[in-house]
């Protein structure tokens, strides 16, 4: 893994930064402490390791009064500027290619559309011309501005695989986390390549629907919702909630809106309501759904509710 020290280097040279921020996700943060005493040692500056948990691009620790901020593991959000922080984007080198060739064995359509995350973005060309010398149609979308590169894909936005209109998607990376969101996302099959461990995965997305349809089905008794605004630079949507909020008190329920940084059971507790709606990270309502004591619904779940929108017409919640 890449963690750029040269080009750190060079930033605080230039800006000349007396104190900075490490910050990583979590399958990172092991790496903090040596990375953390090597850059004191060498640059002679203060250096703390943000020790607050990491969801992604979207989750910049900007509280600290460091004069600069590295976000180690993910891609810059184009729309979000903090002119402080630098990503350090830790590539991964991993050879992809025997991954690919063994997804082919559960391929079904001609069609692909190609996808992964930041650390696995630069073999993308490479896996298409792979694929097409064996005769498949490849295609690598471009996504919106929270996007910053073809075919890359964030745990809360699909943009990039909706640009194309293929008959399959091949996803390389590890775990189902993206690749979930993927299939809701669009409806498609999706093929999980995990290099690291050498799997193929086809991911479930039929009952992670089936449930959320059953949270929309006990919502419809709750006369109470908390509607949550996450505080994160990359989570705000504000006046989402507050449309939110006004359209539940106008079919007579009672509606309040609660500002929280970590969406948690410990904190929901404290302010009861019969059900949760959710404008912060997509994600929290559909990965940790079972955690909470009421129905934790995202926005296009609420509209359900209202009968403002079909079941048939359910769709994954997106920034």
């Amino acid at each position: 893994m890449d963690f750029e020290t040269e080009r750190i280097a060079k930033l605080v040279k230039e800006t000349d930064a007396q104190t900075i921020v490490l910050q990583f996700p979590e399958g990172l943060k092991r790496y903090g402490p040596p990375l953390a005493l090597q850059m004191e040692r060498d640059l002679g500056i203060a250096v703390m390791l943000s020790g607050n948990p990491c969801y992604g691009a979207c989750d910049l620790d900007v509280t600290s009064r460091a004069d600069l901020l590295f976000h180690f593991g993910h891609a810059p959000i184009p729309r979000i500027q903090v002119p402080t922080a630098h990503f350090i984007e830790v590539r991964n080198d991993t050879d992809v290619i025997p991954i690919t060739q063994k997804a082919l064995s559960v391929v079904e359509g001609h069609h692909i559309g190609l996808l992964t995350t930041v650390q696995h973005i630069h073999k993308l060309e490479e896996i298409k011309r792979e694929l097409e010398s064996q005769g498949y149609r490849c295609d690598i979308g471009c996504g919106d501005d929270r996007i910053q590169y073809p075919g890359q894909i964030l745990g809360c936005n699909f943009s990039a695989a909706r640009a194309v209109n293929v008959d399959e998607y091949l996803y390389i990376g590890s775990g189902t986390f993206h690749a979930l969101g993927v299939g809701i996302a669009t409806g498609k099959r999706v093929i999980v390549a995990d290099p690291f461990l050498d799997r193929i995965i086809i991911p479930d997305t039929e009952t992670i629907i089936r449930q959320r349809h059953g949270f929309i089905a006990k919502a419809r008794d709750a006369r109470s919702f908390g509607v949550l605004i996450g505080t994160k630079i990359g989570q705000r949507r504000s006046a989402l909630a507050r449309e939110l909020i006004a359209e539940a008190r106008s079919h007579d329920y009672d509606a309040f809106a609660i500002r929280v940084n970590e969406v948690t059971p410990w904190v929901l507790y404290q302010f009861p309501a019969d059900a949760y709606v959710n404008t912060a990270c997509p994600r929290i309502a559909i990965d940790d759904a079972s955690t909470f004591r009421a129905p934790m619904l995202t926005p296009i779940e609420f509209e359900i509710v209202l009968d403002k929108r079909s079941l048939s017409d359910y769709v994954f919640d997106e920034f």
